[in-house]
């Protein structure tokens, strides 16, 4: 009685592995036969046509049977602007890298390191999240920095690039965004009436970031924290190196206090803003609209 109720339990599991088989005989790979050619040229066409899961898969099959030769290079590189379409910034990240430590003297290797820098450039959560939370001193600007130093390895590396020109410009705009980011710091220690770390703050946009158009208002802060900290010798010096370099700056402050200072920065200050300030494309587009082939990468 055990024997046959055993065979009768079996039976179904028997039968139904036969189906799943029969299945996975009718969904064999239709790529399984394709040449690295044709895996490349089907992921290239599925790219163009911005189907970037789809390219993803096939570059992935691309790498996985043909690790080597020209189609598998230039498929690694498309497969990280892939990602980075598909806002997958860990694994264009990733993509970059790989492509970075395997082919360290490719020609190519300027793309990837600005395709790199366009992923930390566009990372909301590192270069516009810091700009949107409550407390200031929270906010983290370590993409900002990763694709300032990324930008200025492929300018120092690649000067004849096609790409360093865009990544000055981007190198001009991050300076001024960390520089923004640190004054904006500063002032949320002055107003909660922690001055020590305001003057800290302050120090290090006029040390690190001279020429930013913030450095004269990291230059009020300084002033005013060391007022408030009953320091008055250390604010008169800041007040004759503000008087010498930024004359009138004082008046015009206290003129338009009811106003923002960031409002008075974009509307009224001229000053430093031609040596480094938001860049200039040549035309009306904003600047992430400026970046070369719209980030495409290039074929051979």
């Amino acid at each position: 009685m055990k024997t046959r109720l055993s065979t009768l339990l079996f039976f179904p599991i028997l039968l139904s592995q036969m189906i799943l088989l029969g299945c996975a005989s009718l969904e064999e790979d239709p790529t399984a036969n394709w040449s690295a050619e044709e895996l490349y040229t089907n992921a290239k066409g599925r790219l163009d046509d911005k189907f970037y899961e789809q390219s993803v898969q096939l570059y992935k099959s691309l790498d996985l049977r043909y690790p080597y030769g020209l189609f598998a290079e230039q498929g690694k590189i498309d497969i990280a602007y892939a990602y980075w379409r598909m806002d997958d910034n860990t694994s264009a990240l990733i993509a970059c890298d790989r492509f970075i430590r395997e082919h360290p003297d490719h020609k190519n290797l300027d793309y990837i390191m600005y395709l790199k820098a366009l992923v930390f450039f566009n990372d909301d959560k590192g270069l516009f999240g810091m700009f949107l939370s409550k407390n200031l001193a929270e906010r983290d600007p370590g993409s900002t920095r990763q694709a300032f130093d990324t930008l200025r390895v492929l300018v120092n590396r690649f000067p004849e690039s096609k790409y360093a020109e865009d990544a000055q410009l981007r190198m001009v705009y991050l300076v001024n965004t960390l520089a923004e980011h640190e004054t904006s710091v500063a002032e949320y220690y002055y107003r909660r009436g922690a001055y020590v770390a305001s003057i800290n703050r302050a120090q290090a946009v006029i040390e690190t970031y001279p020429k930013a158009p913030h450095t004269p208002r990291a230059l009020e802060i300084l002033a005013s924290s060391y007022e408030k900290s009953g320091l008055p010798d250390s604010k008169i010096k800041i007040d004759t190196v503000m008087n010498l370099n930024f004359p009138g700056l004082r008046a015009a402050i206290e003129e338009n206090a009811d106003s923002a200072w960031w409002d008075f920065w974009s509307n009224k200050t001229e000053i430093v803003e031609t040596e480094i300030s938001e860049p200039d494309t040549g035309s009306s587009q904003s600047w992430w609209k400026f970046w070369v082939d719209d980030g495409k990468p290039p074929q051979d």
